[in-house]
């Protein structure tokens, strides 16, 4: 039971510090273009701040399996990115934005392996855990974005200082880490760092070709964003893109907890291939819709696959590893997915300047392409042991 207390207590940090980012996530494309960044750009920023983080996790991971313990590893990601959140606030070119949302990923990088790791010690229900967490988390990113659209619309503060009211947020969120309990684990110290894929579990292998197939059609929401502002004019071309970022977020955390316990269920393989279905299904939504309350239909779609797709992956991964090596999994399944959502990012900026429209056609294939392969292949039952 005190070990549970954990994944409230990570659950409530999240809450706070994802409030704090979503001031910052759905006014952020708008900040870049208004800094003179285009589609390219906004591209190339989504996958670089995917890249640095995804990559150090595995690092993280590693550390935190060395030493048996996540505890600080947690406090000290959320802090640096507290840090390079306040400077983001002082941004004045799109280079400068390039420079600081990258640093403030260094955070994410270094607590997202040791976190996971720690939830996933902290129950034995870990679609169910990995649920909370995640809606409580996204109940930040609605509050948040709620809060973005207030203070842009309502209160007409300019982009620099919603950022620097979110940093201000941002520090909040590291009170209820030292309240967290460290679930100590068997110390690895004679483990080296490797990054074989030969060493690794043979689940797990597989599993990591399909999700970063699948990630490679999962480029940045800011391209949805843009996308759907391109048929507003004037304000409404940021307010509108705001508000569907909203009920984003709100079917993301509602789903979240349920996506969890269905998959406990009924099994995490059948539940991920619906999401990674449905998330073809909502591609194609965006080429054929064109107005406002059909775009809501598209967002809503979005924020239900973001629900069954994002926590169970990580449950996946728990459930493909044992616990002595599952930091560094969790760091080896991070770092795929950065590199597969950088490539991802840098083709769908570069469609971009082509036709808006393409990155859709793109993401369709690979996501389609990565359900079909999902569906074909088998898992052993047993776990692996290294």
């Amino acid at each position: 039971m005190e070990k549970k207390k954990n994944i409230y207590l990570l659950g409530l940090v999240s809450f706070l510090n994802d409030f704090s980012s979503e001031l910052i996530l759905p006014i952020l494309p708008f900040f870049i273009e208004a800094l003179g960044g285009g589609g390219f750009i906004i591209g190339l920023i989504g996958g670089i701040r995917d890249l640095i983080s995804n990559i150090l996790k595995i690092f993280s991971g590693y550390i935190s399996d060395k030493i048996g313990k996540s505890k600080q590893l947690v406090f000290i990601g959320y802090f640096i990115s507290s840090i390079f959140k306040f400077f983001l606030s002082f941004s004045k070119i799109w280079e400068e934005i390039l420079i600081f949302t990258s640093l403030e990923r260094v955070g994410k990088g270094i607590r997202t392996s040791p976190r996971d790791s720690l939830i996933s010690k902290s129950t034995k229900e870990k679609g169910k855990g990995f649920g909370i967490h995640r809606a409580l988390d996204t109940a930040g990113a609605i509050i948040g974005s709620i809060g973005a659209l207030y203070l842009f619309w309502y209160m007409k503060l300019n982009f620099n200082t919603i950022i620097l009211i979110a940093a201000i947020f941002s520090f909040l969120s590291l009170i209820p880490i030292l309240f967290v309990k460290d679930v100590k684990s068997e110390k690895n110290s004679k483990r080296k760092l490797s990054l074989q894929l030969k060493e690794m579990p043979e689940n797990l292998k597989k599993f990591l070709l399909i999700s970063s197939l699948f990630n490679i059609s999962n480029f940045s929401y800011m391209f949805f964003m843009l996308y759907s502002g391109s048929y507003f004019n004037k304000e409404s071309k940021i307010i509108l893109p705001i508000l569907l970022y909203i009920f984003f977020n709100i079917f993301y955390a509602f789903f979240s907890i349920p996506a969890g316990k269905l998959s406990d269920r009924y099994g995490r393989k059948k539940i991920l291939l619906t999401g990674y279905a449905l998330y073809t299904v909502t591609l194609l939504t965006f080429l054929i819709f064109n107005r406002f309350y059909l775009f809501i239909i598209s967002f809503i779609l979005y924020g239900i696959t973001y629900a069954i797709v994002d926590g169970n992956q990580r449950a996946f991964v728990a459930d493909l590893t044992e616990e002595k090596i599952r930091g560094t999994a969790y760091g080896l399944f991070h770092s795929f997915t950065g590199i597969s959502l950088m490539v991802g990012n840098f083709i769908a900026g570069i469609l971009w300047k082509i036709n808006p429209s393409s990155i859709f056609f793109f993401g369709m294939l690979f996501s389609f392409l990565s359900t079909i392969i999902f569906i074909f292949t088998k898992f052993q039952k047993k776990i692996h042991t290294i």
